[in-house]
């Protein structure tokens, strides 16, 4: 333990600790963390349309502290980050999302719990002394969403993130290639070639067996069939996925605001504040629905140009380093969801992973900000970043 703890502290960026959780996990659970979806040419994007900006500092400009606070829908954050809802994190680490909960509250920074968390989300929750969303698949039916919803009313949940861009699962090659789908949804013969794989990672091994191998889907539960069964969750998500006309019975259950996630077009920007939406997220849900759509920075000032002051717009999809999160800000965002970044840590370490990769990137951020001669995030604009012709 004490020499994962010396790894951990050692990581200078998100790259090292992807590279530990490289080491950590099993094939199968690695590539289903790292991989997009299909020729992953939309993932490869994300990180190509960071490096189209470049930055347009202030010289000579003393900054001796920087303000990184920001307010997203009446939240507080220690810095203009949230982290994003991620699936099946209790297969990466046994803490999932308790962990990453509980070292989101220690840094200040907000986090989205994923329908298809394998912790109930009271228990998340009461993990928390932060602000903690939850996000909304209509996987189950509608029986099952209400009662989340419900459950997620009652121990304070304040704001509901409606993903909008799974109507099926994207095609992961990856994933099936390397035996992921075995592993979730197949029977015990179909698991069988890739067992020496697992055999060789047997520290993942064991905490994933006492923590008692695959959990069930807790936050999904239908009057008919009971707790969700991980296998047959695929199913589940295919058989009702959420469309405009769910809004006017989502918005009379949740009072609180309300986000819609995975917009990349002005035109469903407009949909979403037209149906209520208090925010956007403008997702590529990080390369792994749809191959082929646009890096998720290229169409945000699209995004802002169209919603103006009507509702705050956050980004996500490709965030690995704290001058990403400048870049993003600038060029509109209030504030970036980060999925990959904090899941390689939990992957490699639990908790203590979380919590060095919000450092890694409170510090890129903060020193970013020096550099630029830009005192707080909330004075970034435009006129700090300048974006070159897309390819």
């Amino acid at each position: 333990m004490a020499l994962i703890s010396s790894r951990i502290s050692r990581a200078v960026n998100i790259e090292d600790l992807c590279e530990l959780a490289r080491r950590r996990l099993p094939r199968i659970v690695f590539n289903y963390l790292d991989g997009g979806a299909e020729a992953e040419w939309t993932l490869r994007e994300n990180r190509r349309a960071f490096e189209a900006v470049t930055f347009r500092p202030s010289q000579a400009i003393a900054v001796p502290t920087c303000d990184l606070r920001t307010r997203v829908l009446g939240t507080d954050l220690s810095m203009p980050l949230l982290l994003a809802p991620v699936g099946y994190l209790r297969v990466m680490h046994p803490g999932g999302e308790i962990a990453a909960a509980r070292a989101a509250s220690k840094a200040g920074v907000g986090m989205i719990l994923s329908t298809v968390s394998g912790h109930r989300l009271e228990d998340v929750k009461t993990a928390s002394t932060g602000q903690v969303w939850y996000q909304l698949y209509l996987t189950g039916g509608r029986a099952a969403a209400e009662s989340a919803m419900r459950r997620a009313i009652n121990v304070g949940y304040t704001v509901l993130v409606i993903t909008i861009d799974s109507t099926v699962i994207g095609h992961r090659e990856r994933e099936s290639r390397d035996g992921m789908e075995q592993l979730l949804r197949g029977n015990l013969w179909a698991k069988i070639p890739f067992v020496s794989e697992i055999l060789t990672h047997p520290r993942w091994l064991a905490r994933f067996l006492l923590d008692g191998g695959l959990p069930d889907m807790p936050n999904i539960v239908s009057p008919e069939r009971g707790v969700l069964r991980v296998r047959d969750a695929h199913t589940a998500m295919k058989r009702q996925a959420f469309s405009w006309s769910d809004m006017p019975w989502i918005r009379a259950l949740w009072k609180g605001p309300i986000v819609i996630k995975g917009v990349l077009t002005a035109e469903d920007a407009r949909r979403s504040v037209d149906h209520g939406a208090a925010a956007v997220v403008v997702s590529n849900h990080g390369g792994r629905q749809l191959d082929g759509v646009p890096a998720s920075l290229q169409v945000l000032p699209e995004v802002v140009e169209e919603v103006k002051d009507r509702a705050e717009v956050l980004m996500d999809s490709g965030i690995r380093r704290g001058s990403d999160i400048v870049k993003a800000i600038c060029l509109g965002a209030r504030a970036v969801l980060c999925g990959r970044s904090y899941a390689y840590g939990l992957a490699a370490a639990g908790e203590p992973g979380v919590t060095r990769s919000l450092e890694i990137l409170r510090n890129d951020l903060e020193r970013c900000l020096k550099l630029l001669g830009c005192p707080s995030v909330n004075a970034l604009t435009q006129s700090y970043v300048s974006v070159a012709p897309h390819r």
